[in-house]
């Protein structure tokens, strides 16, 4: 018997799981609590939905509870117990009674590959709908698929089954992407072409990390005047491209390269850092006590931001804080991993779409040949250089559309234009997979064929859950020949990786200019 099991990441031990501890630091109890607390949502779903008793109280705790046990979210013991208690006493006043759950990891290894695609998918839509929600948006059909999901991950399917659930589940997903690009754009405006210098000025500062801009709106209402300057960091960089957040002048820069590097980078930082959403790693003695959680993440003995019944949040013990540190005494120059200093973001599918007639111009004159979409997750997987020299060594008459936080692996590099446009075109955080879908099918109307025929080719990175909720929608809506890595996920069994090999064109990553002479269709 193992002290744990988990394979959900895509740095799980041998790509296999993690059974004695997790490689992103989770000790076997957590991991063990944390899938109880998957047990009691799978038993919330099942009595809410046989009382007929959904509602957004359920909803929440739906989605935050699957969101609490994503990769990197949660580490805090007291937290996900705390949790738990919570699900299991509004089943009890839901009249719901102690309902048998399937082992989540045993079975059939087709069937327990499939079962753990659709819960991991589930978790990463929960992040999504978490996000829309904290800005006031819901939607009835992307809540009520957390209920029908988790309870369909508890009955027995034929493998055609699970593949169809799954399928349902990604065009579902695409809907929960499309409900927060709305609600994100309602409350900060459009996206738009924004440079983000990764130099830190000298005096006060607070870096802000994660994917929840209303958190980061908050902090910057609370900071404005006070002398703090604010820095975004991983996938908080695309907050710099909204308007309603670019216009704080104090809203600086960005500190840092990906969640993976943090470790080295927070090293003595003169600063406190707010985690508002997963990528929080294992802290170190030098810079632990400057650290603050909010939401659902969580870590033993780490101060946490608690919001009121609307979400408010009082940021005050970071601000003194800040204030308190001081900052750095002098300017501090800060790159990214290929020296750039300078990285540019904003490019929506607002802005591309606004520039439609160009880029399609460009592709008509065969100014542009070929447009490759590099992105996904980041992590300190050695095969993740790929990435950036897959974009180093693409033709200069390429497009390279890039969201999530694996563009720290190029972005800093200067490619330079196609007729007026910068070859590397950052589109976001990786939920704007949407905003790269909106412009695929737009191209595709544009130039009367399907997306599959675009001179278009997805080049994708996973790491978590989110990944793959967004590799689910993709295929989903029948994208085709995708390649994926640096590793084929462990909990795909050789099966069903054979089956979405034959039905889907999914590949494997080998090496970029091997793949790129298959892109290409050279020799």
């Amino acid at each position: 018997m193992s002290d744990m099991f988990c394979f959900q990441c895509q740095q799980t031990a041998g790509n296999q799981g993690c059974i004695k501890t997790g490689v992103c630091g989770k000790q076997p109890s957590t991991a063990n609590l944390q899938d109880e607390l998957v047990a009691e949502l799978i038993r919330l779903a099942q009595t809410a939905l046989d009382n007929g008793k959904m509602s957004h109280e359920t909803d929440d705790l739906l989605m935050d509870g699957l969101f609490t046990t994503l990769t990197n979210v949660n580490f805090s013991d007291s937290a996900i117990k705390a949790f738990t208690e919570r699900v299991v006493k509004m089943r009890e006043a839901l009249g719901g009674g102690n309902i048998p759950v399937i082992s989540l990891w045993e079975g059939d290894t087709d069937i327990v590959s499939l079962r753990s695609t659709l819960l991991f998918g589930l978790k990463g839509m929960a992040a999504y709908a978490h996000h829309s929600r904290n800005l006031g948006l819901r939607d009835d059909e992307v809540s009520g698929w957390f209920y029908k999901g988790l309870t369909e991950i508890n009955k027995k399917h034929t493998v055609q089954e699970w593949l169809e659930l799954i399928m349902e589940f990604g065009r579902i997903n695409f809907k929960c992407m499309q409900m927060l690009d709305t609600a994100n754009t309602e409350a900060y405006g459009t996206p738009v072409p924004t440079k983000v210098n990764t130099d830190i000025k000298k005096g006060p500062f607070i870096v802000v990390s994660g994917h929840d801009l209303r958190d980061l709106a908050q902090l910057l209402a609370q900071t404005e005047g006070k002398g703090i300057n604010i820095y975004t960091h991983s996938e908080m960089l695309p907050a710099h491209g909204y308007p309603g957040l670019k216009k704080y002048p104090h809203l600086a820069g960005n500190f840092g390269t990906a969640w993976q590097s943090q470790q080295k980078e927070f090293e003595d930082i003169p600063a406190p850092v707010l985690f508002t959403t997963n990528c929080l790693m294992p802290w170190r003695k030098s810079y632990k006590d400057n650290l603050y959680t909010t939401s659902v993440v969580g870590y033993e003995d780490i101060k946490h931001i608690e919001g009121d019944e609307h979400g408010n949040k009082d940021f005050t013990p970071i601000i003194e804080h800040a204030l308190r540190l001081g900052g750095y005494e002098h300017d501090r120059s800060m790159s990214g991993i290929n020296g750039g200093h300078i990285l540019t973001t904003g490019f929506a599918h607002g802005t591309v779409l606004a520039n439609a007639d160009k880029v399609i111009e460009a592709v008509k004159s065969g100014a542009v040949k070929h447009i490759f979409l590099v992105g996904g997750c980041d992590g300190a997987h050695p095969g993740r250089n790929y990435y950036t020299e897959f974009v180093k060594q693409t033709p200069m008459d390429s497009l390279i559309l890039t969201l999530a936080c694996g563009k720290y692996r190029f972005n800093d590099i200067d490619l330079g234009e196609i007729n007026g446009l910068p070859r590397i075109l950052d589109m976001g955080q990786c939920n704007d997979a949407y905003s790269a879908i909106k412009v695929a099918a737009a191209l595709a109307e544009a130039f009367g064929c399907g997306i599959n025929e675009l001179p278009l080719t997805l080049v994708l990175s996973w790491y978590e859950q989110k990944a793959v909720c967004i590799l689910l929608t993709l295929l989903s809506l029948g994208i085709k020949g995708i390649y994926l890595g640096p590793t084929f996920p462990a909990f795909i069994s050789e099966g069903v990786a054979r089956v979405l090999t034959e039905q889907f064109g999914l590949q494997p990553i080998t090496a970029p200019q091997q793949d790129l002479d298959a892109i290409l269709g050279r020799r």
